[in-house]
């Protein structure tokens, strides 16, 4: 006797109980990465506005307007939260630090070189000013220690390869130094650059820019020439 519902249709015919049995554990799964979205970037406002120590789960849920057991489905505290943002920020500044620092052609003039780079790495930090405060405040979360330390390493390693590639004269010493400094212009340069809006936001980048060019002019010479 063949399978048949309780009005006699077979049941293969019956309408979808499976199909929906399988869409669930999507349609949850795309919700759940709403929802962890929504919390990430009501964190990332709570961590810009008061710093890490400060930052509470409470006042995490209540930017994100859920209530803190809603919070704690997803995230145990607060340092599970500010690892997971920052482990997705520093995925999306790999892939920009990876077009900013391209190889550049040898006629490329350096104010432009140095200004392109400039601007790809503004734009990702004023778009994302938590990663800043996560990376750089005095708070930093234990977790995120080890994350921010490679990615300055791989950084300053990019760095350093595309200024040995303008210098090949130069003793890998001073490349790793000039790295270094080009690197902390930049940085001292940022925290001003946050802290400031509209023209007076861009007239600080362009202080940066004139800084950096100025510094390495003399050290890379004739291979790239200010325009």
């Amino acid at each position: 006797m063949s399978d048949t519902s309780e009005k006699g249709r077979p049941a293969k015919d019956r309408p979808g109980k499976d199909r929906p049995e399988k869409e669930q554990p999507r349609r949850r799964q795309a919700r759940g990465e709403r929802r962890i979205a929504q919390l990430l970037a009501a964190a990332a406002q709570v961590f810009c506005t008061t710093g890490y120590t400060a930052a509470s789960t409470n006042a995490i849920a209540r930017e994100a307007g859920v209530s803190p057991g809603t919070l704690y489905q997803f995230f145990p505290n607060k340092e599970a939260i500010a690892i997971e943002l920052g482990d997705r920020l520093v995925h999306e500044m790999r892939d920009t630090y990876g077009e900013a620092l391209a190889p550049v052609a040898p006629d490329t003039p350096l104010e432009e070189a140095v200004g392109a780079a400039v601007d790809r790495f503004m734009a990702f930090n004023t778009e994302h000013p938590v990663f800043f405060a996560l990376m750089h405040g005095p708070d930093m979360p234990g977790g995120i220690t080890e994350a921010h330390d490679q990615l300055h390493a791989t950084l300053t390693g990019r760095v350093e390869d595309l200024l040995a590639s303008l210098m090949p004269d130069v003793s890998p010493a001073d490349v790793t130094r000039t790295a270094h400094v080009s690197l902390g212009i930049y940085k001292a340069g940022l925290e001003l650059v946050l802290a400031h809006e509209g023209a007076e936001r861009a007239a600080y980048i362009q202080e940066i820019k004139n800084v950096l060019i100025r510094y390495l002019e003399p050290m890379v010479g004739g291979r790239l020439s200010p325009a």
